[in-house]
């Protein structure tokens, strides 16, 4: 690594964790030289080509994980006016908005950003799922349907439009359509208890009580797991 031979030290790490799977030894020096690689590779970006899409984007999302919302949402409208066609960007734009207080005006306002999204990457699942999110608030539910159905089309690897998916159909009464989603969502995140709740409800509503009966047990003894919140301390410097 102080040599700067990039390609050595992916090879090193690589071997290490073949012949060393789990050791966490191994898990920490991984973590700690590919963070570092990260840091110097974006420094590289920063360095040779700033004005690129790729590097305003970097310092875009620098801001955004620092809390920096304004500098962040203006730093993305600073790109597309460079970079009309760059996706992702108001996809971000989008979730920004949703940051705030949600409000009638900012919903409509992250849907056009969302949709703005998807006329540049139209297989974007991430911008799909959020507008069968913002119709599921809104109550529009074939609206929702259609997008988390899009969304999961689009990757099938994503767990989150499962659960989208069967709620909104559970919702329109589609209850026995919730069914395969809502189990694919269940095999995906089995620690979730939203999954089991919405599973044995679509399966009451179809008939099949002994399956029913069978999740809300599921979904109770994982509701007994989850850890409890303690209570706040007292401020012992102050008189009660």
């Amino acid at each position: 690594m102080s040599a700067d031979q990039i390609d050595a030290v992916v090879e090193s790490l690589l071997l290490l964790n073949r012949e060393f799977p789990g050791n966490p030894k191994v898990l920490y020096v991984t973590t700690r030289y590919y963070s570092e690689l990260a840091n110097r590779t974006a420094q590289r970006l920063l360095e040779t080509a700033a004005a690129s899409a790729e590097a305003q984007v970097l310092v875009a999302e620098a801001f955004q994980a620092q809390g920096r919302w304004e500098e962040a949402t203006a730093k993305y409208r600073k790109i597309l006016e460079e970079y009309p066609n760059q996706p992702g960007i108001h996809y971000q734009l989008g979730r920004l908005i949703l940051s705030k207080p949600l409000t009638p005006s900012a919903a409509e306002e992250a849907k056009k950003e969302f949709e703005a999204e998807l006329k540049i990457n139209p297989t974007s699942p991430a911008a799909e799922f959020m507008l069968g999110d913002l119709a599921w608030r809104a109550h529009k539910l074939d609206e929702a349907i259609e997008h988390f159905s899009r969304a999961t089309q689009l990757d099938a690897g994503l767990p989150q439009p499962y659960l989208g998916l069967g709620l909104a159909l559970n919702a329109a009464g589609k209850y026995s359509e919730a069914i395969p989603p809502l189990k694919t969502y269940v095999e995906m995140e089995p620690s979730d208890t939203a999954g089991y709740y919405q599973l044995a409800i679509a399966y009451a509503r179809t008939g099949n009580k002994q399956e029913a009966d069978r999740l809300m047990a599921l979904h109770r003894e994982l509701e007994k797991k989850k850890p409890q919140l303690m209570p706040a301390p007292q401020d012992i410097s102050q008189p009660h």
